[in-house]
């Protein structure tokens, strides 16, 4: 390549050819060393230099050097030797010798001292640009088109991966860009190349070692001052900055991506909480096109009760922390949409601040929710409220200062069992819920009645004053009981026993109001039907009495303070061939209690169900390890009140207590009271017939004290019939008893049943009721309830002495 130089010198490649001065023999001289280097003639004229020198002086090449003085490049300011570079001089040192093939020629070398010797600082000053520039990955370029060289910062070098001085053209640099961007590159030099304007683009570079880079070049025209038209500009190193918004892009596609095909509302609000975007989910939710909702403000959407929440904020209710804010929004066809909101506060990338609000809907969540609270809280056959809502009612009105004026009526219909027995239970469900509607539209306003269990009503009443005093509302009430109603083409009258309690400036809970008005019912009941008590200062203490023995029995029964007695039942001939356990009390304080004592308490605290756990499983353990009187079993008889054939867990229990005690299944017998296995549904039969087939007997207690018992005695699922005692106490006698006693015998022995007569006490009883066909016999005349000890010496004694007839 051959270029002109000032004062009409030619050169070549960085080599002078000077008239007088022989070069040797060798078309090209040896090659000067690796460093900043120049050779000189005799009179100081450089005719050679290397690349890392022409980059000291700031030179596009060597050939920017050759033909100058070193008087030119070189002055002595002091004691320091200064090279002056096209970016400012630079303190050097210079070691020079004899070329060795031509001893005319000087080699000179410099050596950079500009840290050592410049006290300006400009030294540091260029130090810390590199070094910025280093950080910033950003170089600089200046490419003089008349030589087709380039020259580079260091740290431009360092991008690229060449070695600070490597000889770079704009055609070398073009080869290591990615043959994608090629012709993209090419054709956007054009502008600055052929009209001076301006550049800026990115393209991918590859280095020597194979490593991609992603550069962005500016590039514009200056001219120096030596009057040279020159292209400058910066390369900087983007790669990192470009992957990391490749991977933002890719993460926000992915997220609007997410956002589209979530099945949840999701919807963004400027700060005014007016929608700027949302998905469909939300426009599905809403029943708006997109185009509709853009615009609308969150208190648009949201029901009236609920507009001016701000967003994130949640409606307040009763007992809750901590929750997930909730909202109600209006769809476009009005109906209502219950919605979680999960709410962000975020940052657009103009910096701009937004709401990110998912909407979650709850709407079948909450449904199911209030049908669950209206099951706990309202009875299944009237839809009434039921104890539980009771309680959370009288709980509000207590706690208001207006409290003394609340009431609570207790009512229980008056002869329910008597409807049930003769009618059936349907016809009974059907008398409650004519009774609820009934009692629904004739209460005062603000009164509310609840069916707590079976034919118990409660009447709760807020204000007293309202309604005219406690003794007003409870003739009232009184009256909408008192009725006829027509039952399964029946015309049923109906009346009922209430009792009330008030607070009257006690300060007593909603429970206690309960527990009163229910001893007070318990009083009008006493009385006679259709009658009304007010719980006064005595019942109150009656009750609180019968509460204290409640907390003693339950106490008792958890303690195992509870114990059995055993009463035998005998055949004809004086054999023991069954024994019933009775339960007992030893009450630390009133002695031995008799079940007639505390069972009615234990019913009052829901302790019938625990309490014949207990029996069952001290029972059959104790039965297990009886002797065997003339090598007979003998079988073990448990009343069972609070666990019954109706219940869920019925034969499980058993089953499981049976197993556990290991007795013998069929020396089990389960007594129930002829009520519990009338009506019984076919799915509780069901269950009685599993524990059947493996052995369990079932027994009517007290049977012939029920309405239509004779009527009903083919539909009791069970082998073993028991006269009551008051039927067995006449029949030597009366003949009205012992005609109800042959009866009830003839009919269970026709239909295969074993029959046993209770109390009996005298010998007339027994060998008249023998004589009838009773198949046992229990009573006082063979044996009173022993303790468990007693009763082993008395399997061990045979058979009971049978008395004569009289």
């Amino acid at each position: 390549m051959t270029t002109e130089h000032s004062g009409g010198r030619r050169h070549t490649s960085g080599v002078l050819r000077m008239p007088g001065v022989d070069l040797g023999s060798e078309p090209e001289p040896e090659p000067l060393p690796e460093a900043p280097a120049l050779l000189s003639t005799p009179d100081g004229t450089v005719i050679r230099a290397t690349p890392q020198a022409a980059a000291l002086a700031g030179e596009f090449s060597p050939v920017a050097l050759v033909g100058r003085k070193l008087t030119e490049l070189l002055v002595t300011r002091g004691d320091v030797v200064r090279l002056r570079a096209r970016c400012g001089d630079v303190g050097v040192r210079m070691l020079s010798w004899p070329h060795h093939r031509n001893k005319q020629l000087t080699v000179t070398v410099l050596v950079d001292v500009s840290d050592l010797v410049d006290p300006s600082g400009i030294a540091d000053e260029r130090r810390k640009l590199h070094d910025a520039q280093r950080v910033a990955q950003v170089g600089t370029w200046e490419w003089n088109p008349q030589v087709e060289s380039m020259r580079l910062s260091k740290v431009l070098y360092e991008v690229i991966g060449k070695s600070p001085g490597s000889v770079t053209t704009f055609r070398s640099y073009l080869d290591h860009v990615h043959p994608e961007d090629r012709a993209r590159v090419r054709e956007a030099w054009r502008p600055l190349t052929e009209g001076g304007q301006p550049i800026e683009l990115e393209h991918r570079y590859i280095r020597p070692d194979g490593a991609v880079r992603t550069l962005r070049l500016h590039g514009a025209v200056i001219e120096d001052p030596g009057g040279r038209t020159l292209l400058v500009g910066t390369a900087q190193d983007i790669t990192e900055q470009r992957a990391a918004v490749t991977r933002m892009e890719r993460s926000s596609q992915r997220f609007t991506d997410l956002v589209a095909i979530t099945p949840v509302g999701i919807g963004l609000f400027d700060r005014s909480e007016r929608l700027v975007d949302a998905n469909d989910a939300l426009c599905e939710l809403l029943g708006y096109h997109l185009d509709r909702l853009r615009g609308m403000t969150a208190g648009q959407m949201t029901h009236p009760d609920e507009r001016g929440i701000p967003l994130g904020e949640a409606r307040a209710e009763d007992g809750e922390h901590h929750r997930v804010p909730q909202r109600t929004l209006i769809r476009s066809d009005g109906k209502p949409v219950y919605c979680e909101l999960h709410t962000a506060l975020s940052v657009q990338d103009d910096g701009t601040h937004f709401w990110l609000v998912v909407f979650q809907d709850i709407t079948e969540r909450r449904r199911a929710a209030e049908s669950l609270h209206f099951q706990a809280t309202h009875d299944e056959l009237t839809g009434l409220p039921n104890r539980v809502a009771v309680k959370e009612r009288l709980g509000r009105m207590l706690d208001r200062p207006d409290s003394d004026r609340v009431a609570v009526l207790f009512c229980d219909i008056d002869n329910f069992k008597r409807v049930n027995d003769s009618l059936g239970h349907d016809a009974g469900d059907e008398l409650l819920v004519a009774l609820a509607r009934r009692l629904e539209g004739g209460l005062p306003e603000g009164c509310t009645v609840a069916r707590l269990s079976g034919d118990e009503f409660v009447i709760t009443c807020p204000d007293t004053d309202d309604v005219g005093g406690v003794d007003s509302l409870a003739t009232r009430v009184s009256g909408l009981f008192r009725t006829a109603v027509p039952v399964r083409g029946q015309l049923v009258r109906v009346s009922a026993s209430i009792g009330a309690s008030a607070p009257n400036g006690s300060g007593v809970g909603g429970v206690d109001l309960l527990r009163f008005a229910d001893a007070a019912m318990f009083e009008a009941k006493r009385r006679g039907a259709g009658r009304v008590s007010l719980a006064g200062p005595a019942l109150i203490a009656s009750a609180d009495r019968q509460l204290h023995l409640e907390g003693q029995l339950r106490e008792a029964l958890h303690n195992d303070e509870l114990t059995l007695h055993y009463q035998p039942v005998v055949d004809g001939d004086g054999s023991i061939v069954s024994v019933e356990a009775l339960l007992r009390w030893p009450h630390p304080e009133r002695g031995m209690l008799s079940p007639g004592v505390f069972l009615p308490v234990a019913e009052q605290g829901d302790l019938l169900r625990e309490i014949d756990r207990w029996v069952l499983r001290n029972a059959l353990r104790e039965a297990a390890s009886w002797p065997k009187p003339h090598g007979r079993p003998v079988t073990v008889a448990i009343n069972m009140g609070g666990i019954v054939p109706g219940d869920h867990n019925f034969v499980d229990v058993v089953a499981d207590t049976v197993a556990e005690s290991g007795i013998d299944w069929h020396r089990v017998v389960l007594e129930l009271v002829e009520t519990a296995l009338v009506d019984l549904p076919s799915r509780s039969r069901q269950s009685m017939g599993e524990l059947a087939e493996r052995g369990v007997r079932f027994a009517v207690d007290d049977f012939g004290t029920g309405y239509s018992s004779l009527a009903r005695l083919k539909d009791l699922s069970a082998q073993i019939i028991k006269v009551d005692r008051r039927f067995v106490s006449g029949v030597g006698e009366d003949a009205s008893d012992f005609a109800v006693a042959k009866a009830v015998v003839d009919m269970a022995g026709a239909m295969g049943r074993q029959c046993i007569a209770e109390g009996v006490e005298t010998a007339t009883q027994f060998h008249v009721l023998s004589e009838i066909g009773v198949d046992a016999h229990q009573g006082w005349l063979f044996s009173y309830p022993l303790p468990a000890a007693e009763l082993r010496t008395l399997l061990s004694c045979g058979p009971l002495h049978v008395p004569p007839a009289p």
